[in-house]
């Protein structure tokens, strides 16, 4: 099949990730065939997705996974994000070159629209609020440094091969399937298991997203015609402090909530937030969860999935 067959075909790497694996769903509401890649033997429950193994750090592999499958689509959400260690890793130059592999091979094979999320670390955070056009891309570190890279090689490989791209730039997210270590995770994991929360003072203030609202987002801008770096965030200021107080206001255990009690970075930016105009007024999409309801949903996903555990 091709894209005059009028299918609607995407791959999706990164599909069982804390975003990816929340993209699935709404692709197939939108009409999608998809395909999603893992890197290890998944067995699905759902049929509606072909799940594909491969390891797309070996060219060989991802080209031979590409070459068949044919998508007209192409979701690429795979990286290295292990907390406290994706800011810094050498893997983030090895996934670069790996994703311009994968989208060579995926101009070759005859797709024509691709949607790589970048990140808000390309900005300068000492601009605090952060346009598209308006605020510098000046990352200071090796994840935001790779990113930034890849958009602009990404954005001179498509305006040379004719491709249809859009580089949904993701800010601060929670929600199910987070990594436990996280600030959100680790703090609803705390206080459910009648621990102590240590968290630094919590003044910094952020743009903090549910995980399906900016799976929902990045789908979005997938499905539309915009062009270029997007915005995914809320768009709203809030303290960490303001998150960690909701959360123990919710499970009733502020006493265990420890504000200070651990030391922020001394190059933590004060304020990191998106403007969502493009997001809001070009792709059309608005959030489903507000902060409150996006942690009651969070929290419920912990207790449950912490029950099954013990």
């Amino acid at each position: 099949m091709s894209v005059s067959d009028g299918v609607k075909r995407v791959l999706v790497t990164g599909a069982t990730g804390f975003i990816g694996s929340h993209c699935l769903n709404p692709l197939l509401q939108r009409d999608y065939e998809v395909h999603a890649v893992s890197t290890k033997s998944t067995v699905k429950e759902d049929s509606s997705v072909v799940w594909h193994q491969a390891d797309l750090l070996d060219g060989l592999s991802g080209a031979r996974l590409i070459e068949k499958v044919r998508p007209t689509h192409f979701l690429h959400l795979a990286w290295y994000v292990v907390p406290g260690k994706l800011i810094s890793s050498d893997l983030n130059f090895d996934w670069v070159r790996s994703s311009m592999e994968l989208l060579r091979v995926f101009q070759q094979q005859g797709g024509w629209r691709v949607v790589m999320p970048g990140s808000s670390y390309e900005y300068d955070w000492s601009y605090g609020y952060c346009h598209e056009t308006r605020t510098p891309t000046a990352p200071n570190t090796v994840y935001g440094a790779c990113k930034h890279a890849l958009d602009m090689m990404v954005q001179a490989f498509c305006r040379t091969h004719g491709l249809s791209h859009a580089w949904p730039r993701v800010f601060f997210l929670y929600g199910p399937n987070e990594h436990p270590d996280r600030l959100v995770s680790s703090v609803i994991r705390s206080v459910l298991q009648g621990r102590e929360a240590r968290c630094s003072h919590g003044r910094q203030i952020r743009d903090y997203l549910h995980v399906q609202d900016v799976a929902d987002a990045i789908v979005s801008v997938l499905d539309s015609g915009i062009e270029g770096p997007v915005n995914v965030g809320s768009g709203e200021a809030v303290t960490l402090r303001d998150m960690i107080l909701t959360i123990g206001r919710t499970l009733e255990r502020e006493d265990l909530l420890k504000l200070g009690a651990i030391p922020s970075r001394s190059n933590d930016a004060p304020m990191v937030v998106a403007d969502v105009e493009r997001l809001l007024n070009e792709v059309k999409w608005q959030p489903r969860f507000s902060m409150e309801e996006g942690l009651k949903h969070t929290i419920e996903w912990w207790r449950h999935t912490l029950a099954q555990n013990s």
